[in-house]
């Protein structure tokens, strides 16, 4: 599978986070020219799109169907007064929507001149030099590793990096983790990524084994490619214990086939709110120098449901509010093991762990409640 082929939310863009937003590349303010949407613009990049829709999208009749009302409301001039990108984006965006369901297919605009390409859909040795550099300034996406109370692990990390970026951080995670009698996995503001590095993430909660976790389906050589857990790790495997993973609407993609697929094994309990609903992996296609396609070029298919979470999202196991989750599945975790304690000494020390748990949530909750009804107390004084 080419690596320009990855299961990612729209809403995440590792260069357009840093790279275009100035955190790594420092350099002096440059005045540009404003972009203006000319026609020879808009029709170079509107042949540009019918070309990439007809050639990679994963449904080839779905993809006709677009390219045909496209290319009909442009004949009938609905483009003509559109001179903003934004606009023009914003335009095809809610036409495609209208014609199918998929998260993933969003048409993008830059105001920057993106970097060229010697192919439109695979990324440039620039961009992968970049995307190398920002992966070691973000950490492959892992913010924290930590020892709850009651020796509850915690890990959270926002997006699924290809196994060679991330084996590091998983491995140092996971040992660090070993000794903890249940894991909570934060995947609430993870937008998705590398299937392998989902397979990667997987592994370490089964024993060696193979275990079939996804497939998914190209359009490309009408081909399947099957994901199994791995039998062979960098650290200790986490097994016979507990494991709750946290999810909100911002978790995306990747992070959802990874929910979807522990769920549907029993693996893990999902705590939080439906995830966001994109299941098709695909990659981003460069149409000209300011605007750019995100194209699924292929679907994902559970062995077990037959079927995949496209439009509908991964719904956990239990509902709560995302803000809430985090405690939710501590305690639930720590009821578990009082549950399973035999040692009266340990089983009241983890009672006393769940009792403090709650009087600390319950303060919170009378702080969010006192800060909420401050704040509509201030919206009377000034409106």
């Amino acid at each position: 599978m080419h690596k320009s082929v990855i299961l990612c939310n729209i809403m995440f863009s590792i260069t357009a986070m840093l790279v275009l937003g100035g955190a790594l590349v420092q350099q002096a303010p440059q005045a540009e020219a404003k972009f203006v949407l000319t026609p020879e613009i808009r029709k170079q990049t509107l042949s540009e799109l019918y070309t990439a829709l007809n050639e990679r999208y994963v449904d080839e009749s779905v993809a006709k169907k677009i390219v045909v009302e496209l290319k009909r409301r442009d004949a009938a001039g609905e483009f003509e007064k559109l001179d903003s990108g934004p606009d023009f984006a914003a335009k095809l965006n809610e036409l495609m929507k209208a014609l199918v369901t998929d998260a993933h297919l969003r048409f993008r605009f830059s105001e920057r001149p993106l970097p060229k390409r010697e192919r439109p859909s695979e990324p440039s040795e620039e961009e992968i030099k970049r995307q190398a550099e920002e992966m070691k300034f973000i950490n492959a996406g892992f913010e924290k590793v930590e020892r709850l109370r009651g020796n509850v692990g915690y890990l959270k990390f926002n997006f699924f990096a290809s196994p060679e970026d991330m084996k590091r951080q998983i491995a140092s995670a996971m040992g660090f983790l070993a000794n903890t009698e249940a894991l909570i996995i934060d995947l609430r503001e993870n937008g998705g990524g590398s299937p392998a590095g989902v397979r990667l993430v997987c592994s370490y909660l089964f024993d060696e084994k193979p275990v079939h976790l996804n497939s998914l389906y190209f359009r490309e050589g009408n081909r399947t490619e099957e994901f199994w857990t791995l039998k062979e790790l960098d650290a200790p495997r986490y097994l016979d214990r507990d494991v709750y993973l946290l999810t909100s609407k911002r978790t995306g993609s990747g992070a959802e086939e990874c929910s979807y697929n522990l769920k549907n094994l029993k693996r893990a309990t999902l705590v939080g709110s439906s995830t966001w609903g994109g299941a098709n992996p695909g990659g981003v296609v460069r149409l000209s120098d300011h605007f750019s396609c995100f194209i699924p070029v292929g679907k994902a298919i559970n062995p077990i449901t037959k079927t995949n979470w496209e439009g509908t999202g991964v719904k956990p196991d239990i509902e709560v509010d995302p803000a809430q989750a985090l405690s939710t599945a501590h305690e639930l975790a720590l009821k578990s093991m009082i549950s399973k304690e035999k040692d009266p000494a340990k089983k009241a020390d983890l009672e006393g762990i769940l009792k403090g748990l709650k009087v600390d949530q319950s303060k919170a909750d009378k702080e969010l409640i006192a800060l909420h009804r401050a704040m509509h107390v201030a919206d009377q004084i000034l409106y």
